[in-house]
């Protein structure tokens, strides 16, 4: 089955073009139906393919002259759209040239780019970034919105969890996916009123759609495999995002120290190598990168600028996956029955 071919912004992220084609190089290397355009600096980016062959006969170049940095503010790389990677790369979306665009770049960028460039899908009033986040159950778990939006409304949080589960149906092949809203406690009458009356509509919306509905969830268990896709507000998500990773880090940074402490523990290093190497593999970032611009006309996929080349890889697998499973029809058929009338039921 040949895919639409995924734009890249082969200067986005914190290693630029090297990085970036090596990864778009490796993704294609393990499913060789994928096709590029790279979109970057075009001396640049034929200097990286000579070393990647496998990628000559499936890219297409297309020079940007300029790149967005990553202190950039949205409202200036917007003024620089036409000439920049980034904004070439979401513009090949909007024409059809591409399926979908992969960027390790500014993140603020890209939202204010994509959102601008794509517009929201009917029914959908604002875009939510969306990524898989490790569990221990046996499925990683869908977290948004992370970032896009720091303020939410209960509308906001209701459309969130439609469009969560729908890219945790393709994402870990669940029928229904567990639902959760982030709150402070389980309880029915904590957190805000917006978190009470987002509730109340994802209840009352549960029985049509193809997920389920759990209720609330605290911090400290949106890893534990308890839900699937957890729901709120940028400004929470992203705070509970950076702690989960900060945590990561201080775990892996902890045992490290631990295990170089001695001889004896550099001994007992050598004996439990086996688990120590599962926990890195687990926590390594690189293996759950490619968050989502969810709610957009069009696939748009965030790597994480300091992702590797098996990161971008996994961005880009994760990006021809949402291409194949058709994910922006999946969110439209379940807006569509998440906000029928409940009278029609009833009727029916």
């Amino acid at each position: 089955m040949s895919l639409p071919r995924i734009a890249i912004d082969a200067m986005g992220g914190d290693h630029g073009v090297r990085v970036m084609i090596e990864g778009a190089a490796l993704a294609r290397r393990r499913h060789d139906r994928f096709k590029f355009l790279l979109v970057g600096d075009e001396e640049r980016i034929k200097r990286a393919l000579d070393n990647h062959p496998n990628m000559r006969g499936a890219s297409e170049i297309l020079h940007a002259p300029e790149a967005v940095s990553g202190d950039e503010k949205p409202t200036q790389a917007l003024r620089r759209a036409r000439k920049t990677s980034m904004g070439l790369a979401i513009d090949a979306v909007k024409k059809g040239e591409a399926g979908a665009a992969v960027s390790g770049g500014n993140t603020g960028a890209l939202m204010a780019m994509a959102k601008l460039s794509l517009r929201t899908m009917p029914g959908i009033d604002r875009p939510a970034l969306a990524a898989l986040m490790p569990t221990l159950g046996d499925t990683d778990m869908v977290m948004l919105d992370l970032g896009a939006n720091t303020d939410c409304d209960a509308r906001n949080l209701v459309q969130f969890a439609i469009m969560g589960a729908a890219y945790s149906r393709i994402a870990t092949g669940l029928p229904e996916p567990r639902v959760a809203l982030l709150n402070i406690g389980t309880e029915e009458i904590k957190g805000t009123d917006v978190l009470r009356v987002a509730s109340e509509k994802l209840r009352a919306a549960d029985q049509r759609l193809a997920m389920s509905f759990e209720g609330f969830v605290e911090a400290d268990k949106i890893n534990r495999g308890s839900v699937d896709v957890v729901v709120t507000d940028g400004f929470s998500g992203n705070i509970a995002l950076k702690a989960v990773e900060g945590a990561a880090r201080f775990v892996t940074d902890l045992l490290k120290s631990a295990f170089q402490s001695s001889l004896r523990s550099k001994v007992g290093f050598l004996v439990s190598r086996p688990a120590t190497e599962l926990l890195k593999h687990h926590l390594d970032p690189n293996n759950h990168n490619g968050a989502v611009f969810l709610g957009l006309n069009g696939v748009v996929v965030k790597s994480h600028g300091s992702a590797n080349a098996k990161g971008v890889a996994n961005a880009v697998a994760v990006t021809a996956r949402l291409l194949e499973e058709d994910l922006i029809e999946r969110i439209s058929a379940d807006l569509a029955r998440g906000t029928e009338d409940k009278t029609a039921d009833t009727a029916a």
